[in-house]
């Protein structure tokens, strides 16, 4: 385990039909950006995201970006300044042409130190990864966009649009610099985004059968207390009304609730895909689904498989449970909360009301936490996706490339319900399921795969935004 060391790379030429070196020094400088906001503990209560901003402003005016195309917001959330980032890369002048967004968060969930291999926000170089927190999720993606910016500028590239780099800074912990970021004048009139949170492919073990998907719809991610209120009184007389029987028959009805299945354009074809994948009689049923969702007996042996199916239809699960203040004592309240992941055009209050009917019982107080932010399905854009695919095609030959809909939250969500199509986009390959670290503990990052992301990204904004150069 060493520290990590600045290999000069060889040049590397995009086998295309507009071939363009990456070179050396532009591998050194970003791994060397990468490694500097890796360092920085950019969690929600630490104060860091406006001194990361500014860390990537300066490397952009550097760069030969101009103060007038920098924009550093800010908004004052539970008295800690959060900062975003916005970057406009100016098309000619005149143009028709709407922008293209470039998302990316620079905010990360904290790490405990005493459980990694290595410290956190000290990034390591081993075994051909960086280890740190924010490596995968999603300071590459950060770095990288920056990057291909400073190194697109000093090419002399000239796109037919406006390229803008839009990053938020508290994506983990409520997205209100994403919704800010929605409305701001470079961004707001976005013809789609490209969101490299949701830009990450796999390989099995044996570095084989590639997989990528553009991340075209999420799921609603909302959240319930469930309550039960009760006089209480001593435990050496306990009554039948306790609030911890009440909530145990909630979570029995929830545990035997079945959402509906529903598909929509980008759901559809996933199913479609697995049900060929997989084959066998789970198949069957499955393909069966995508053309009746109400049939019964497919459900059934759909739900009996060990695949996981989620996206097939609205779910909601016990995730934490609160009651009681002494062990002596019958408790005077008892609160379940349930996560929910919603598809797509099912309402949250939809969703309330089902939960209120199945566990019946109106002596419980159901309410939602927050102002859950329900978002569209992207539409399908077959002329992107070829982008998508050729310039992954690139680094990943024959990888399989298909739109497909996150049961997880990204800041895509945000834009998606801001009227802006959002698809995740990048070549980050994992291999699954050891490098899917995320949240956990020794996230970390493929310095190969890293470096890769260079010439996706030159490829695929070239061939978006045409230009000369």
């Amino acid at each position: 385990m060493s520290t990590i060391a600045w290999g000069m790379a060889a040049p590397v030429v995009r086998a295309d039909t507009a071939e363009v070196e990456i070179e050396s020094s532009d591998f050194t400088f970003a791994r060397s950006l990468l490694e500097d906001i890796l360092k920085l503990r950019t969690v929600k209560g630490f104060a860091q995201t406006k001194p990361q901003a500014e860390l990537l402003a300066d490397r952009l005016r550097a760069g030969g970006f101009r103060d007038e195309d920098i924009d550093i917001p800010t908004l004052q959330i539970d008295g800690e300044t959060v900062a975003s980032l916005v970057v406009r890369y100016k098309g000619p002048a005149g143009s028709t042409k709407r922008p293209i967004a470039l998302i990316a968060h620079m905010d990360v969930v904290d790490a405990s130190a005493d459980l990694w291999q290595t410290a956190p926000y000290v990034p390591v170089e081993k075994d051909g990864y960086i280890y740190a927190r924010g490596s995968v999720d999603n300071k590459a993606g950060v770095a990288l966009l920056v990057t291909t910016f400073i190194r697109l500028k000093r090419e002399g590239f000239q796109p037919d649009r406006d390229l803008v780099i839009a990053f938020s800074g508290d994506e983990e912990t409520g997205m209100n610099t994403t919704r800010l970021l929605t409305t701001h004048p470079w961004v707001e009139n976005a013809e789609y985004a490209l969101n490299s949170d949701a830009g990450v492919g796999s390989v099995d073990a044996n570095g084989n059968n590639p997989a990528f998907s553009i991340q075209s719809a999420e799921k609603t991610y909302a959240t319930f207390h469930i309550t039960a209120a009760n006089k209480g009184g001593h435990s050496s007389a306990p009554r039948a009304d306790n609030a911890l029987f009440d909530i145990a028959d909630a979570i029995t009805r929830i545990r035997s609730l079945k959402f509906p299945v529903g598909f929509n354009d980008i759901s559809r074809q996933m199913a479609l895909d697995l049900a060929e994948t997989e084959g066998g009689e789970f198949g069957r049923a499955l393909e069966t689904l995508t053309r009746d969702p109400s049939n019964a007996e497919a459900r059934a042996i759909v739900d009996a498989s060990s695949v996981s199916t989620h996206f097939i239809s609205t779910t909601c699960v016990p995730t934490m449970l609160a009651a009681g203040t002494a062990e002596n004592a019958l408790p005077q309240q008892a609160r379940l909360t349930v996560n929910c992941r919603i598809l797509p055009g099912t309402s949250v209050a939809d969703v309330q009301k089902t939960l209120t009917d199945v566990i019946d019982n109106s002596a419980l107080s159901i309410e939602v936490l927050g102002a859950p932010v329900e978002s569209p399905v992207s539409p399908i854009n077959e002329p992107l996706f070829e982008s998508l695919r050729n310039a992954i095609e690139v680094v990943q030959p024959g990888a399989i490339v298909k739109p497909s809909m996150s049961s997880g939250g990204t800041d895509g969500r945000e834009f998606r319900s801001a009227g802006i199509p959002t698809y995740g986009a990048g070549a980050i390959t994992l291999v699954r399921p050891d490098d899917f670290r995320a949240h956990g503990i020794d996230e970390r990052l493929p310095i190969k795969s890293y470096f890769d992301q260079l010439i996706f990204w030159d490829g695929l904004l070239k061939d978006l935004a045409g230009g000369q150069g």
